[in-house]
């Protein structure tokens, strides 16, 4: 009768146990990476919305502002022309701002 081998091949349980881990420590790292990138995007957006907060609070002062010099000028035809002139002398700088702190749309 001829002699036949047969050998099994086991995994031992320190080996199943390491590429756990390392499985393991390899997810942490995408995590990690991600948290991060996360994170920065918080940041940006956060930094926007203070941004157009302020530009929110400037045109709410520049409205209550435009409301009292019209009140002051009343029907006076050479205080509402001066009025006029300064509102088209920043307006400008007005339109260039609000486009500035607007978010493009996504």
């Amino acid at each position: 009768m001829p002699h036949v081998e047969h050998h099994h091949y086991f995994k031992s349980h320190l080996n199943i146990r390491l590429d756990a881990g390392e499985w393991l420590t390899g997810v942490l790292h995408k995590i990690t990476e991600q948290q991060s990138k996360i994170m920065a995007l918080l940041d940006d957006l956060t930094a926007q919305v203070t941004r157009n907060a302020d530009v929110e609070k400037s045109a709410v002062l520049l409205l209550q502002g435009l409301k009292q010099k019209l009140d002051e000028a009343g029907t006076d035809p050479s205080k509402l022309k001066a009025l006029s002139d300064q509102l088209a002398a920043t307006d400008d700088d007005l339109a260039a701002a609000i486009v500035a702190n607007t978010p493009a749309a996504p």
